[in-house]
């Protein structure tokens, strides 16, 4: 084994390490469970989908606290087998105990990927989403979930992710940017120099996790990629790409692309399927949206054209963080390009 590849698995170890480690305090399960949205849509998915549960053995992948897998016996699973990587785990056992449920769910501690199943399973759950749906690749676990303990014709909850962008405006950054202009009349020092480093260091290429409101959306939403959980391979997730299109409502300076997901569950009972959104325009979750703020504002009216592409992908300084790269058009202007991530402070604090 060569430095190069050693350092580089030594450093998979590591990421593994530090993102399992972010799920044994509760801070962050207090967090997932709280946010209504995410929660009671698994439940009310899950006890939809009864029929297919009812009497059937149910693998959760990255169980957490195990209240998916509850959620599962409640809906009459035979057996429920939790997965959880981290020392979480332990906490989920006693809350299986506490409910009563030690007869039907067995919590194991470790990956998907190196844990050993007694037997194949008819169904998987998993809250596996992270920011912008793909951030902490998560979805690859289930995958290999899928492929190796999944019955031909069981089922995921949830089977299907979407991935939309629309562009935005962020009223708070522009306040940000003009207060530079405001320091002459309170102080009597014109500080509006300053107004180009901070448009430099507000508008980077970080992706940011914050709430959008719905009015400061500037077009309808454009679906650029689709993932069919029961068909999607890892490979494929090594770039998730498509081109979008929007015409801006009005008059108005895009400032941000505002990216976001929902994932559909079955409801084999129902004409509609079940969605999960994480839109701007729906009731908030902890996922928030993902913000990608342009080097400048640009000037749009009714139905200007912005047009692009999207492309998605693992960093590689860390396989677990997700970069977004678009190639877009505003209007007439010529073609930009700007790519963004999620800054990894986990890599400052470690020696």
């Amino acid at each position: 084994m060569t430095r190069v590849v050693k350092k580089r698995k030594l450093d998979e170890i590591r990421q593994d390490r530090l993102y399992f480690d972010s799920y044994s305090d509760v801070t962050i399960h207090e967090e997932m469970i709280a946010d209504h949205v995410r929660t009671n849509t698994y439940r009310t998915a899950i006890l939809k989908n009864s029929e297919s549960i009812r009497g059937k053995v149910v693998l959760d992948v990255g169980a957490g606290t195990g209240v998916l897998s509850i959620f599962c016996a409640q809906a009459g699973a035979k057996k429920v087998y939790a997965v959880e990587a981290c020392s979480i785990a332990e906490q989920a056992q006693i809350t299986v105990k506490h409910n009563n449920m030690e007869d039907r769910i067995e919590v194991i501690r470790g990956t998907v990927e190196t844990v050993d199943l007694p037997e194949t399973v008819d169904v998987i759950v998993s809250e596996w989403m992270g920011y912008a749906l793909l951030h902490e690749s998560m979805l690859n676990s289930v995958l290999y979930a899928r492929d190796k303990w999944l019955k031909p014709g069981g089922i995921i909850l949830p089977s299907k992710a979407e991935l939309y962008i629309t562009p935005v405006i962020d009223p708070v950054v522009e306040d940000r940017l003009h207060f530079w202009y405001t320091v002459k009349d309170q102080y009597g020092v014109d500080m509006s120099c300053m107004s180009g480093f901070a448009r430099k260091c507000i508008m980077n290429s970080d992706i940011t996790v914050s709430s959008v409101t719905c009015e400061d959306v500037l077009s309808h939403p454009a679906r650029f990629a689709e993932l069919d959980l029961h068909s999607v391979t890892p490979e494929e997730l090594r770039s998730v790409k498509g081109q979008f299109r929007c015409e801006s409502f009005g008059s108005s300076a895009v400032n941000a692309f505002c990216v976001y997901f929902t994932v559909t569950f079955p409801c084999p009972d129902s004409t509609a399927p079940l969605v999960l959104s994480t839109s701007p325009c729906k009731p908030e979750t902890h996922w928030k949206q993902a913000v990608l703020y342009l080097d400048a504002p640009v000037e749009v009216v009714q139905d200007t054209p912005i047009t692009g592409e999207v492309r998605m992908y693992p960093s590689e300084e860390n396989a677990r963080h997700i970069c977004i790269h678009v190639d877009y058009s505003i209007g007439e202007q010529k073609r930009h390009s700007k790519t963004f991530s999620i800054p990894d402070w986990s890599s400052e604090a470690q020696p």
